[in-house]
């Protein structure tokens, strides 16, 4: 039976998966678990694949997806969670800035009682200082209006018990912020909490437009927000307009002044044709993603499984 698994997505990362493997083992080997290690290769170009090959020769604990292209950081999550099988499962990015010698502490939350145990940072990570900034107003946006508040300043390395498992597993929306799902799911969580290392060899997988479309996915998946944006603009319209036509009543009625109204108009009309634009690119990112949906597309396809039966 096996009592603990580790899922790790990748792409592109040679220069750290043998030495997070070390890592990794030698903490497993403390705590004397069953477990798993499921890496998932999201269509890295690089030599990661063989790699893992050696690594899976040599140990039957080691078990590998590949993917047949690079289906994105949260569909390699779920091809490994999908093929997990232990009681606790636990996330991490093969980068190292998820320490793996956390997970000691992240189970003694879990045997505490606590089906989801988070590690959470404390530091902010060396990016430039406009990243930082919209990140931190993402969360506070994402936190004051989604559904169902998440905690602050966690990823995905975390540890899940099998009953999270199973009911995160179950949904198979395609548009996929698992942070904002296990969050959603309701159940005990505590926190580890530590300092994120930054990336010593090879390049983040998540681009800036790739960390937009993680925000905007989160954002659209967990919040109702945008849908009432047009509410807001139009009570604001309806005052300022209430404004500009007191104050032109009250100056013609006691100024005399006379005003030629298409200048009002023109300079109105200009600018909530902006506001109409931005409400049709709301209306369009919610279209986009039930059309995303109503196609029932696979979230990843698996070109070859090693360890795995």
């Amino acid at each position: 039976m096996t009592e603990l698994s580790i899922v790790i997505p990748l792409l592109n990362e040679e220069k750290n998966v043998m030495h997070l493997y070390e890592r990794l083992t030698g903490v497993l080997n403390r705590i004397q678990y069953n477990r798993e290690i499921i890496f998932v290769n999201d269509g890295s170009m690089d030599h990661t694949q063989n790699l893992l090959e050696e690594l899976a020769k040599k140990s039957a604990d080691v078990k590998i997806i590949t993917l047949t292209r690079n289906f994105g950081h949260q569909a390699a999550l779920m091809a490994g969670l999908d093929h997990a099988a232990g009681d606790a499962v636990i996330t991490l990015d093969g980068d190292l800035q998820d320490p793996p010698e956390l997970i000691p502490e992240l189970i003694e939350k879990w045997k505490e009682g606590n089906s989801v145990v988070y590690a959470r940072r404390v530091n902010y990570r060396n990016d430039n200082i406009i990243k930082r900034w919209l990140s931190m107003l993402f969360y506070y946006l994402l936190n004051l209006f989604m559904v169902a508040s998440g905690p602050k300043n966690v990823g995905d390395f975390r540890l899940i018990d099998k009953e999270v498992h199973t009911k995160l597993t179950a949904m198979r929306e395609r548009t996929r912020y698992l942070r904002g799902m296990i969050s959603w799911l309701g159940y005990p969580h505590a926190f580890v909490d530590y300092t994120r290392p930054d990336r010593d060899n090879g390049k983040t997988g998540y681009s800036f437009i790739k960390l937009i479309q993680l925000a905007m996915d989160g954002f659209f998946s967990f919040s109702r927000l945008p849908l009432r944006i047009g509410f807001f603009l139009g009570i604001l319209s309806i005052f300022i307009g209430l404004g500009f036509l007191v104050y032109m009543i009250a100056d013609i009625l006691v100024n005399d002044v006379y005003y030629h109204l298409y200048k009002i108009l023109v300079d109105v009309i200009f600018i909530f044709i902006g506001f109409l634009f931005i409400l049709i690119w709301i209306l369009g990112e919610y279209i986009g993603r039930i059309y995303h949906e109503v196609k029932g597309r696979e979230l990843y396809i698996v070109q070859k499984k090693v360890n795995i039966t």
